[in-house]
């Protein structure tokens, strides 16, 4: 696959990813993964700045990445953390309120939020965060991406909502059930398989 078509495909996941974030999932307060989580758990307890947690943790999680994937994972990583951070920042202030109930809007960003992530795993790239880290269990281990992220992020986001507030947490796990099912479907999906065979003539 050419870089081009690479960088095209993987920018289009990390956007549908992004206004799943900005438009369905944030308006709720719903946290779309477990470095999130973590930020607001070490803000409640130490007051820790959630910029910094963030930071820290996707430089250590990227060094991983470049450890166990390789330099290209780690590249695309940024390129894909870069795209859906630009998306959610132009998204955010047009968000005026929310689209609809919590549970319809959980719902849709959930599908949405697995559909991009699931490109990306399915590309050898990630969203960084935890995705990082299930991505190299899951390669390391031959574990199922999907079920290894929602392991992760279920164990902090069910910490961090017995902590903070659980019922927010609660949207968040079913929010990262339904995602890490869509990410098992399409990382399984055979594209080949999907097209039929057309005979040169």
């Amino acid at each position: 696959m050419g870089v081009l078509r690479k960088a095209v495909i993987l920018g289009l996941a990390s956007t549908i990813q992004g206004l799943a974030m900005a438009v369905f999932l944030f308006p709720h307060f719903i946290p779309s993964g477990g470095a999130a989580s973590v930020s607001v758990l070490l803000n409640y307890l130490l007051h820790v700045p959630f910029a910094d947690t963030l930071w820290v943790m996707n430089a250590c999680l990227l060094g991983a990445a470049i450890k166990w994937l390789g330099k290209g994972n780690a590249f695309w990583t940024m390129y894909c953390v870069t795209v859906t951070s630009v998306v959610v920042d132009a998204a955010d202030p047009l968000m005026t309120g929310t689209v609809s109930f919590v549970f319809v809007d959980l719902l849709i960003g959930s599908i949405l939020f697995g559909i991009g992530v699931g490109v990306l795993f399915r590309m050898g790239a990630s969203s960084g965060g935890m995705d990082i880290l299930a991505l190299i269990i899951s390669k390391l281990k031959g574990y199922s991406p999907g079920k290894t992220l929602f392991a992760i992020n279920g164990s902090v986001l069910l910490l961090t909502g017995i902590v903070v507030d659980l019922k927010i947490i609660l949207f968040a796990i079913a929010c990262q059930f339904i995602a890490t099912r869509i990410l098992d479907i399409i990382n399984k999906f055979d594209i080949r398989r999907s097209i039929p065979h057309v005979e040169n003539v």
